[in-house]
């Protein structure tokens, strides 16, 4: 028997989160942060001025039920609120879903390497983790996901676009994988990275949840909205699933600012998607400059390219810290380097012609 307070055994197992670094400031240098996926964008038209006022009622409690939230997405989604769960971030939906359909004993299968917060949020839940490996080309293998379901699986995460790898999960390919789940089992399409997706086949979210009554889509404004100091995320569910999700959110958990931030950038879609072309504009630039340089890399769907480095990882995180820009490196998989500043990339690309020769 301890003789001290300890917390539960998960507890313990909890593998840390490792946020993306800021850069050591170089003499002579501007420095850039590309290690987080941040929009490098200043706020969309509005958003200042929206939240500027909204917290002026800081001295009040948020709306809780975040309805005028709730009421903008439905019209702009076409789906009832019924239907949708607001939490501080997407990430904060993957902790409430576990929570919400997992106990001890039961399985959650999703592809690894993929977002961090994945083991983190199963293992808090005390369930258990069952990571498929990506293929070579840092895709999904849903067929091989698919195998991994067993009667202890309670739910299914597909990142698409993948963080960090970058590749997206194609509409075909989602629902043969769909096909062959159990409709018991929930199914996360996990779209943070949706606005930027360019490609043939593309996944409808809507379309698929609409078509499927354990499809749950996870969606954020932290990225292409650039909104991820305020941490606004939300679901898009069945509506039982998603009043699964609103039982065991944190109370009050989106301020009253960060609602009425996400509110006035949902009015800004014109100037939204002219940013976000700007950004996939550069992405495409990138990619075939680092191809030009010999570097083979997955496809990027996302607003960042990943380097599957290997043991050099270390290495090439450093080289561009040298260059005065933080990337985001993985252990010995590889380096994820965010769509930002076009100074910063061309740095990265100098960089990575050198390891390249």
């Amino acid at each position: 028997m301890s003789t001290t307070p300890t917390p539960r055994p998960n507890v313990l197992a909890i593998p840390a989160y490792v946020a993306g670094k800021p850069p050591t400031p170089r003499p002579g240098l501007t420095s850039y942060k590309l290690s987080s996926n941040e929009n490098p964008y200043p706020p969309l038209p509005g958003v200042l001025e929206a939240a500027t006022e909204a917290a002026a009622a800081m001295n009040r409690y948020p709306d809780m039920g975040s309805s005028a939230l709730y009421d903008a997405l439905s019209a702009r989604l076409g789906v009832p609120t019924d239907d949708l769960a607001a939490a501080t971030g997407s990430v904060a939906l993957i902790y409430q879903l576990v929570n919400a359909f997992c106990g001890p004993g039961d399985e959650v299968v999703y592809a690894w390497r993929s977002f961090e917060a994945y083991p983190i949020a199963v293992t808090v839940g005390g369930a258990t983790s069952v990571q498929v490996p990506l293929t070579a080309e840092g895709r999904h293998d849903l067929d091989a996901m698919a195998a991994a379901v067993t009667e202890r699986t309670r739910i299914v995460m597909v990142c698409t676009p993948n963080n960090p790898t970058g590749p997206a999960v194609g509409q075909a390919e989602l629902d043969a994988f769909l096909a062959k789940v159990p409709q018991h089992v929930v199914v996360v399409v996990d779209e943070a990275y949706l606005e930027f997706v360019r490609m043939a086949d593309a996944v409808d979210g809507l379309a698929t949840y609409r078509a499927h009554p354990n499809v749950v889509l996870f969606r954020t404004f932290s990225k292409a909205y650039g909104l991820a100091g305020f941490r606004v995320g939300y679901a898009v569910a069945p509506g039982p699933i998603a009043a699964a999700l609103r039982a065991v959110s944190l109370p009050f958990g989106v301020s009253h600012v960060a609602q009425a931030a996400a509110i006035a950038s949902l009015e800004a879609g014109d100037a939204l998607m002219e940013r976000v072309d700007e950004l996939v504009a550069r992405r495409v630039d990138v990619v075939a400059r680092l191809r030009d340089v010999g570097w083979e890399l997955p496809d990027a769907q996302g607003n960042f390219v990943w380097f599957p480095l290997g043991e050099r990882t270390p290495d090439f995180a450093a080289a561009c810290g040298e260059a005065g820009v933080s990337v985001r490196p993985y252990a010995t998989d590889g380096v994820r380097v965010t769509i930002g500043e076009a100074e910063a990339l061309d740095r990265i690309v100098e960089v990575a012609a050198q390891f390249a020769r």
